[in-house]
């Protein structure tokens, strides 16, 4: 006699978005056919950084906590139809090992992977696409049938520490470490000062202390955030305060001396300023045998100050953006994914490449790249509907890059935020705003929003 549930079908077709891969496919679908009732599974379900779209368990157990001994569960993610799941197996590989679960399945409607966890990776075990799931469900369900999964016994293993279930996500359970973000290309006009400044508004919104520091001679980060408030060089007052005085002396010059309190955000920033001077003295900074890791010493010094750090770089290969990715946790790319910029690409990897081996050298961890970011994209509905998909599964596939899931567009708010001025009697001061006090219900302040939620959950500050 067949159930209500297997009378039910899927047609990938109706879902538009995650919201509907989530409802139409995962909760209408897939779970009941799998054989589980809604007391054995939960939605948005948190531990600690980690954040699960579903968690599904063989047995109910109320209430539960994470070990060697646990029930078999699986991890459910769902994408949206336009995402490319190889952009997230990264992600769902620390799911399934950080929480010791066997099976993650990964979906974004148009196409079904399963893949199951081995001692410190995850393999591929099943594969569909969308328009075949009413067809081979019987084959889904013979890897995560809640009927199989019970029968199952796990092979021994090492325990991991337990991992108790929280709901409450909150800022105070964060690691203290500071958090260090560099935004690299080596080619330039692909949005990066844009990119620093808002990403950085972004984060301070939400109550996360933030120090950015400009690293670039054309100091565009220093004028984004406002601290340039001179016309004429006599009343220059950055010269002698800037990065530069940073790097040039191991026991003096502190970043709390140096860094300033930028109001073109609220709540504010703290920005640490550059110079054009910093293009002269590179010959004299490249002789000192502590030049390269200078920064990461004076980071270290303010790590129960900040929470994040946003470097700002050249663009180029020069010893600034050593310095840069040698002190930094993370690397975001921006990019317009146009044809010289892709090129850049191979650069940037060898770069990146070079920079790790002198971190090994160091006993420092490799960079995590965090993903090219689409940035500076035009708006256009036909470029947005048929050229951009195709420039996105470009770079993983050409560059062996990850893409990130946020996509900052070309909008004219950004444009005329950067470009607001302050009058003094007769002369025009710059006074530049984020795009979050300058229009914050506009499309660029969610856009900008939406990376900021992407960047600090693979990062872990929130959950």
């Amino acid at each position: 006699m067949f159930t209500k549930s297997e009378y039910l079908s899927f047609n990938p077709e109706l879902c538009r978005n995650e919201t509907e891969v989530e409802s139409k496919l995962i909760v209408q679908y897939l779970l009941p056919q799998l054989g589980y009732p809604p007391e054995t599974w939960h939605q948005e379900v948190s531990f600690g950084s980690i954040r699960l779209d579903f968690l599904a368990f063989a047995t109910q157990i109320i209430p539960f906590t994470l070990s060697a001994d646990f029930p078999l569960s699986i991890v459910l993610e769902a994408k949206h139809p336009r995402e490319n799941l190889d952009n997230h197996i990264r992600r769902l590989k620390r799911y399934l090992v950080s929480l010791n679960v066997r099976y993650g399945l990964l979906t974004n409607g148009k196409l079904l992977r399963i893949y199951e966890r081995g001692n410190d990776n995850i393999l591929l075990k099943y594969q569909c696409r969308g328009a075949e799931i009413n067809l081979k469900i019987a084959e889904i369900r013979d890897i995560l049938g809640r009927d199989n999964l019970i029968s199952f016994t796990p092979p021994y293993q090492t325990r991991p520490p337990e991992q108790k279930f929280d709901k409450q996500s909150s800022l105070e359970k964060r690691e203290k470490t500071v958090k260090t973000i560099a935004v690299y290309h080596n080619k330039g006009g692909v949005g990066k000062t844009t990119t620093v400044v808002n990403l950085a508004a972004a984060i301070s919104k939400k109550g996360i202390r933030v120090l950015v520091i400009d690293l670039d001679s054309q100091a565009n980060t220093t004028f984004a955030t406002g601290l340039v408030k001179f016309e004429d060089e006599e009343f220059d007052d950055i010269k002698e305060s800037n990065i530069l005085q940073v790097l040039m002396s191991e026991d003096f010059d502190s970043i709390n001396e140096v860094a300033r309190k930028s109001n073109f955000c609220s709540p504010s920033i703290d920005v640490v300023p550059a110079h054009i001077s910093l293009m002269d003295a590179e010959n004299d900074l490249n002789s000192l045998d502590f030049s390269r890791m200078i920064l990461i010493d004076k980071l270290v010094q303010v790590e129960e100050k900040y929470d994040v750090v946003i470097i700002d770089t050249p663009p180029s290969l020069n010893l600034y953006s050593r310095i840069a990715l040698i002190a930094c946790d993370y690397l975001i790319i921006p990019s317009d994914l146009k044809p010289f910029a892709n090129q850049g690409l191979i650069n940037v990897k060898e770069f990146i490449k070079k920079i790790n081996g002198f971190r090994k050298q160091i006993k420092k961890k490799p960079i995590e790249v965090l993903g090219v970011l689409a940035n500076k994209i035009s708006t256009n509905a036909k470029f947005v509907k048929y050229t951009l998909p195709e420039r996105l599964e470009r770079i993983p596939k050409k560059y062996e890059l990850n893409v990130m899931n946020s996509i900052i567009y070309d909008r004219e708010d950004l444009a005329k935020c950067a470009e607001l001025t302050q009058s003094y009697g007769n002369i025009d001061i710059s006074d530049p705003k984020s795009i979050f006090d300058f229009k914050p219900d506009s499309q660029a302040a969610q856009e900008f929003e939406q990376l900021a939620d992407e960047v600090l959950r693979v990062i872990g500050i929130i959950e």
